[in-house]
């Protein structure tokens, strides 16, 4: 990943090749039970996997845990036949898949949210549109919380939609300040039959199920953060070890010394609190999901800092697209706003 960041970035690619690599490694499916091709593994592991990943390049790695977000919940709230149906081939990356709860008109109160599915036979017919989806129109699967009941959260459902779907489309490529090795569009629903086989969990579910998802959503884009200042706090050290100004390297000014300490300790924290979330996730604890939304919170804030700060550090050199601390800042920005705070009560 590392040594392509900068192209797909410019040139805006998404690399299919690349991430079907990594999923030859198991990153298809982290967190997928093994009967559905999936490696089985731990939440925390799956942190560390991210991290690890994003030292590489945040947004395709942020694209892949939105990908793994989906297919667990498929893995999770699909029945055996939608399981192995729709898994195996999500897994080997053979297909991608793309969330879509945020709409035009309803961000972090997903509660309110306007697509409609409404029940004619064995299919339902889903109408409206949703907004910033990553991967939107390069994807094959898209997991689709919508209403299918009265107002707010029990009266929403989730179905998996498949591109081929008459009545599905979707809305222009957006520019982007980062995250640009991946697409994003609007993807939009025109009297889009949906079989009803498709439904994952039982009407009126689909809000709790997208709630759970972001749970580790939340911990998998703080990961992708954590990779990001990872790798700035490396690219730093190494520019202060090699810049020299008032003719000695900057790496012996103590100001600057004091500044990279400070970097690596907010580095570290934010992994605690990340790892620690994963860690109650994984066990099932019952303060799991105000864990993940305190990792995803602290740790978006504070590497987006140690970035911002590594920009500094190399002074004018930060901001040349030469340099990869800029991609850094760029690509995390949007950490601190997506799979944000959700209203969830009943």
């Amino acid at each position: 990943m590392a040594p392509n960041m900068a192209l797909w970035d410019e040139k805006e690619i998404f690399p299919v090749k690349t991430m079907r690599k990594a999923a030859e490694l198991g990153f298809g499916g982290i967190y997928i039970r093994p009967d559905v091709g999936g490696s089985g593994l731990s939440r925390l592991d799956t942190s560390i996997i991210f991290e690890a990943l994003s030292t590489g390049c945040v947004s395709t790695t942020a694209y892949m845990s939105i990908h793994n977000m989906c297919a667990w919940m498929i893995d999770t709230f699909g029945n055996d036949e939608q399981r192995h149906r729709f898994c195996p081939s999500l897994c080997t990356m053979e297909k991608f898949a793309s969330y879509c709860l945020t709409e035009p008109g309803s961000g972090s109160d997903a509660a309110s949210l306007l697509t409609s599915a409404k029940r004619d036979g064995d299919h339902y017919i889903l109408n409206g549109t949703k907004a910033f989806i990553s991967g939107g129109g390069d994807t094959d699967v898209y997991v689709v919380m919508c209403r299918t009941g009265g107002s707010g959260s029990r009266g929403i459902s989730c179905l998996v939609v498949e591109k081929e779907t008459p009545g599905l489309s979707f809305g222009k490529k957006e520019k982007k300040v980062g995250w640009n090795s991946q697409p994003t569009r609007a993807v939009i629903f025109e009297d889009c039959a949906v079989p009803v086989t498709n439904r994952l969990g039982e009407e009126g579910q689909g809000f709790g199920i997208a709630m759970r998802g972001l749970n580790g959503g939340r911990i998998n884009i703080a990961s992708c953060s954590l990779g990001a200042a990872h790798a700035s706090v490396l690219l730093s050290r190494d520019h202060l070890a090699v810049r020299k100004q008032f003719g000695e390297p900057l790496a012996n000014n103590q100001y600057l010394q004091f500044r990279l300490a400070e970097m690596a300790t907010q580095l570290v924290t934010a992994r605690l609190i990340v790892r620690h979330a994963a860690q109650a996730l994984q066990e099932g604890h019952n303060d799991a999901a105000t864990l993940c939304a305190m990792a995803k919170l602290y740790a978006t804030d504070e590497c987006f800092k140690v970035c911002n700060q590594a920009l500094q550090m190399h002074g004018g050199y930060g901001y040349l697209k030469d340099y990869a601390v800029q991609q850094f800042v760029r690509d995390i920005r949007v950490h601190q706003i997506l799979e944000g705070a959700c209203y969830s009560g009943q």
